[in-house]
C-alpha cells in the first residue's frame, strides 16, 4: 500500500509542478485565469477543506480506544477547540497568528511530505518545521507589501510586530528561510534516497513559481486545495481501497462530504455576517485564514493522537 501511495503522490508531484508553471505564467504573462477571493474561497470550502472532513472517522476510532463510544463527544471537543481559537484571535491576534503559523509550518512540511519520509524524532520534526516554512516565507519574500496587507485584515495590529517583519525583510533573513528549506528538502531528499524521492525537490519548485508569479492569496489556495489537500485525500482513498481507486475515491466522498458541507455552511454565515462590516474581498479573507486557524488546530491535535495511539 505504502509503495503504490508513494507512486500516486510522485506522479501527483510532477503533474502539479507542470501545472503550476502552465497556470502561473498565464496569469502573470497573458492575465488569464486571475482567480478572484470569492473563487479561493470556493475552492478552499471545497478541495481543501474536505481533506480534513474525514476527521470523524478518524476520532470515531480514537475515541474507541479510549473506551469513548459516542460520536458526539468527538463533535463537543473538536468544535469547541475551534471556538477557543477564535475567541483567542479575537482577544490575542498578533500571538495567535504567530502560533498558528508555527503549527501550520509544521502541519504542512510533515504531511506533505510524509508519504515519502515517515519518521518521528526532534531532528526529523526540526526538518518538516523548515520545509513547512516555505509556505510562510515565500509569500513574504515576493510579496512583502500584500502579504503584511493580509496580516492586518486579520487584526493584526501591533505595530512593533510590522517593526520586526520590515527587520526580517531588510536583513534578507526571509531569502535565509528560504535557502534553510531548500537545504532541508535536499537532507529529506538523500534520505534513503529514491527516484521518487524527488517529489520533495519539485513540490518546492511549485511553491516557489507559485509565489512568484501570483498573489499571496491565490499562490495559498493553489497550495492549499491542488498540492496539500489532494495528496492528503489521495492517500486516505488508497488507504480505504488499495484495489480501486476509484471506488476509493466514492468512499471518501461519501463519509467527508457531511462535514464538508457543515463546514461550507458555518463559513458561509461567517461571511454573510463579516460582510456586515467589512467589504466583501476583506471579509474572505477574515474568514479564510482565522476560519482555518479553528480548523487545523483540532485536525492536528487528532493526527497527533491517532499517532501516538498507533505506536502503542
Amino acid at each position: 500500500m505504502n509503495s503504490l501511495i508513494n507512486k500516486i503522490n510522485s506522479i501527483h508531484s510532477l503533474i502539479f509542478f507542470l501545472f503550476s508553471c502552465i497556470f502561473s505564467i498565464a496569469v502573470y504573462k497573458f492575465k488569464l485565469l486571475q482567480l478572484s477571493p470569492i473563487i479561493c474561497f470556493f475552492l478552499i470550502l471545497t478541495i481543501g477543506v474536505s481533506h480534513g472532513a474525514y476527521d470523524n472517522i478518524k476520532g470515531k476510532s480514537l475515541l474507541k480506544k479510549y473506551n469513548i463510544y459516542s460520536i458526539f463527544i468527538f463533535y463537543l471537543i473538536y468544535i469547541l477547540i475551534g471556538v477557543i481559537v477564535i475567541l483567542t484571535w479575537l482577544i490575542t491576534p498578533t500571538i495567535s497568528l504567530l502560533i498558528f503559523l508555527f503549527f501550520a509550518s509544521f502541519h504542512f512540511g510533515k504531511e506533505d511530505s510524509q508519504f515519502l519520509i515517515n519518521k518521528s524524532s526532534i531532528l526529523f520534526s526540526i526538518f518538516f518545521l523548515f520545509k513547512g516554512l516555505l509556505i510562510i516565507a515565500a509569500p513574504l519574500y515576493f510579496n512583502f507589501v500584500e502579504t503584511i496587507n493580509i496580516f492586518k485584515l486579520l487584526l493584526i495590529e501591533n505595530e512593533n510586530f510590522y517593526e520586526q517583519l520590515d527587520w526580517i525583510e531588510s536583513k534578507n533573513i526571509l531569502i535565509i528561510i528560504i535557502g534553510l528549506s531548500f537545504f532541508t528538502n535536499i537532507l529529506l531528499t538523500i534520505n534513503n534516497f529514491k527516484i521518487i524521492n524527488l517529489a520533495l525537490l519539485i513540490d518546492f519548485g511549485s511553491i516557489i513559481i507559485l509565489n512568484y508569479f501570483l498573489t499571496p492569496l491565490v499562490a495559498f489556495t493553489i497550495y492549499f486545495c491542488f498540492l496539500h489537500s489532494v495528496r492528503h485525500i489521495a492517500s486516505i482513498t488508497i488507504q480505504l481501497n488499495d484495489k480501486n481507486f476509484y471506488d476509493g475515491i466514492k468512499e471518501f466522498l461519501k463519509k467527508a462530504l457531511p462535514l464538508t458541507i457543515l463546514t461550507a455552511i458555518l463559513f458561509i454565515l461567517a461571511l454573510i455576517i463579516t460582510h456586515n462590516y467589512f467589504e466583501i474581498n476583506d471579509a474572505i479573507l477574515k474568514i479564510i485564514f482565522i476560519g482555518l486557524a479553528s480548523l487545523t488546530f483540532p485536525h492536528i491535535l487528532l493526527e497527533y493522537l491517532v499517532e501516538k495511539n498507533e505506536k502503542k
